[in-house]
């Protein structure tokens, strides 16, 4: 199966009359780690770490790296443990499709595509990932020296002198 990327999935803008098409305004959790994680360009991060698991040429183009550990991240903070209940719920939330770059057009990924594109990705590189997120946020939260973001504001305490 041949990588796909998130470069790959450049879009042309459509043709729609901007009123006619439903748009969400997003959750601002969710447009947040998006821009953390594109500042701190965790799609090449992904592409680089992933790219043994992909033929440079033969297949189709797959799930991007970048895009299937958003989903599993997805899978996390919504408390879904199953590849079919994050299926169903990135196929039923504009926000979600907006977080994973998805258009109106497009058919978000089927569980079978999910639990391929796992099986695919060698265990070990999950958790080289995961805790690279966390770092990012971390360091985005660090330098800038403001209150916690929403990304960390329930993981932080402050503490009492």
């Amino acid at each position: 199966m041949a990588m796909g990327t998130r470069k790959m999935r450049g879009r042309q803008e459509d043709l729609w009359y901007g009123g006619e098409l439903p748009t969400a305004p997003g959750h601002p959790f969710y447009k947040r780690l998006n821009e953390v994680l594109d500042q701190a360009q965790f799609d090449s991060f992904c592409e680089t770490n992933c790219a043994d698991f992909y033929h440079q040429k033969l297949g189709r183009p797959s799930l991007p790296p970048g895009q299937y550990f958003r989903i599993m991240r997805i899978g996390f903070f919504e408390g879904l443990d199953s590849e079919r209940g994050i299926a169903w719920r990135l196929a039923d939330s504009l926000t979600l499709r907006q977080f994973l770059s998805i258009g109106l057009d497009e058919k978000t990924p089927d569980h079978v595509t999910i639990s391929r594109t796992r099986r695919l990705i060698d265990a070990a590189t999950h958790p080289r990932i995961f805790p690279w997120v966390l770092r990012s946020v971390w360091r985005r939260r660090a330098s800038s020296k403001a209150r916690p973001s929403g990304l960390i504001r329930p993981l932080w305490k402050p503490t009492r002198r």
